[in-house]
């Protein structure tokens, strides 16, 4: 039988010592490397896959549970925002009657021939308008004001005599609380 015999057409001492052998044989080395870590990139890529899907499904399965507990306790939050809105008017409402003791304390205060055209309220303080027979009944009111323990300061604004009639006289007191 005869001897197999190996042909290489590129002679190897040759190939070595010249420049462009030198090269192609750089390049080949050189691809084979990019070759081989592309090859772990993709494998990386395509294993990581896995753990990304399971990722994926517990988020998925994470999620329909929270919705499931949100859709639950719906009613509850309706209730909840429902009883807030009540508790706020209820607020509104007891600010409204502390509106109303103020107006109950100031008017328990008036002597007998004072008369009150207006009385406006504000948070912390009130403006008194009104008119008297005499301006001794006007500082009798005052000193009665400021004889109660809920207001801080009480002040004469003004004082006028009635254009229309001659024996009133016109105030303006300030009360703050």
């Amino acid at each position: 039988m005869p001897k197999n015999r190996q042909i290489n057409l590129l002679p190897q001492e040759e190939f070595d010592t010249s420049i462009v052998g030198r090269i192609l044989k750089w390049a080949m080395g050189t691809f084979r490397i990019i070759v081989i870590i592309t090859e772990m990139v993709v494998m990386g890529a395509f294993l990581s896959r896995f753990w990304l899907d399971a990722q994926n499904a517990d988020l998925n399965d994470s999620l329909k549970v929270k919705t499931a507990q949100i859709s639950v306790q719906s009613d509850f939050e309706k209730q909840f925002r429902g009883l807030q809105k009540k508790l706020a008017i209820f607020k509104q409402l007891k600010q409204g009657s502390k509106a109303s003791s103020r107006i109950e304390t100031i008017s328990s205060k008036l002597p007998g021939d004072i008369s009150l055209s207006a009385i406006s309220l504000l948070d912390n303080s009130a403006q008194i308008k009104g008119s008297a027979g005499s301006e001794i009944s006007i500082a009798q009111f005052i000193a009665n004001l400021k004889a109660e323990p809920t207001f801080k300061n009480v002040s004469l604004g003004q004082i006028n005599s009635s254009e229309s009639n001659s024996s009133l006289t016109l105030f303006t007191i300030k009360v703050t609380f």
